[in-house]
């Protein structure tokens, strides 16, 4: 049986689509944020020894990792779904964007993330403009900077794909729409790029990735 360890508002809601699409048995289990950290309770260690989420147990095999997960589920459960042929440009273009969401654009978006809450962290008067300016230094002249470059990137390869290997949904769109999601809530830019909020907006009119949600419950990117 299929068990997917969910945690709100985290990259577990992506799996939930790729279940749904794949129409295949599976059950969750719900975990909650520390209301005061944002963290993920310490019973997720119970399932594997880092406490994130996602993870998926099959049976006795216990998958961690959003794109191991994603090519387990698709190579066991898929049923020829959402796997481009094997020499084709699609299964290249499949098998890059599902490396490069958590490998080139998430470090970005998290450091963003990370030195807007420094700049909003309560700290003594004395010590706030220094940590602030520090903030503000690092997120123009290196985040921002980033951050612009790999979504206008991404823009214009959605110019000219549906999805991001193509004409068919591929495991690099279930691997590519949190980092997206996360990117169109906190960024003016990505609010602004065309083709980025047209895919976002796409998948969210399937039909899967809206019982997803109702299976998931609150999520605050979508």
């Amino acid at each position: 049986m299929l068990t997917i360890h969910h945690l709100n508002n985290s990259r577990s809601q992506r799996v939930l689509w790729l279940l749904e699409e794949l129409a295949v048995p599976y059950r969750i289990e719900h975990y909650q944020r520390d209301a005061k950290t944002n963290l993920a309770p310490e019973s997720l260690k119970a399932v594997h020894p880092l406490g994130k989420s996602p993870v998926l147990t099959d049976d006795e095999v216990v998958v961690a990792e959003s794109a191991v997960i994603i090519e387990h589920l698709i190579e066991h459960h898929g049923q020829g779904r959402f796997q481009p042929s094997a020499a084709s440009e699609a299964a290249r273009q499949a098998r890059y964007w599902l490396h490069y969401a958590e490998g080139s654009l998430m470090p970005f978006l998290v450091m963003s993330l990370v030195f807007r809450k420094i700049k909003e962290a309560p700290m003594p008067f004395f010590i706030k403009p220094v940590a602030k300016g520090i903030a503000n230094q690092v997120m123009q002249s290196f985040v921002e900077p980033n951050v612009s470059t790999h979504l206008r990137y991404i823009d214009t390869h959605l110019a000219t794909h549906t999805w991001f290997a193509g004409d068919e949904l591929s495991a690099a769109d279930f691997q590519m729409i949190f980092p997206l999601e996360a990117a169109i809530s906190r960024s003016t830019l990505a609010q602004q790029l065309p083709n980025i909020a047209a895919y976002v907006k796409r998948v969210h009119a399937r039909p899967a990735y809206q019982q997803a949600l109702s299976k998931g419950g609150p999520y605050d990117y979508a």
